[in-house]
């Protein structure tokens, strides 16, 4: 599955893809940056729903668009993370970092 992107009223929602590697993070990192940039996103979510897998390259994408749109006054969240994926922003520290919505 491509990541799917979609804007909805200054919100851009990034459906990840099933695995989220070195590969398609770079491809993430690069949409998603234009996106914003293009759009003047103020808020961004990841939807989870099909990832089953995630590595530091991925973890790394989310850190750097936090710390990108925090720096305008934008914020980031994450959503409909599954057991192994929420397991991995615990550990990694990504909830202190970002919002996780159910």
């Amino acid at each position: 599955m491509k990541s799917q992107y979609i804007m909805e009223k200054g919100c851009l929602v990034v459906y990840v893809p099933r695995e989220l590697d070195h590969h398609q993070a770079n491809r993430i990192r690069t949409e998603t940056d234009l996106l914003i940039d293009t759009y003047h996103v103020r808020h961004l979510v990841f939807d989870f729903t099909e990832t089953e897998f995630m590595d530091s390259s991925g973890i790394g994408v989310i850190i750097g668009r936090s710390k990108n749109l925090g720096y305008s006054g934008g914020d980031v969240s994450a959503c409909h993370l599954n057991e192994r994926v929420d397991k991995i922003f615990t550990v990694s520290g990504l909830k202190k970092i970002i919002q996780v919505k159910e």
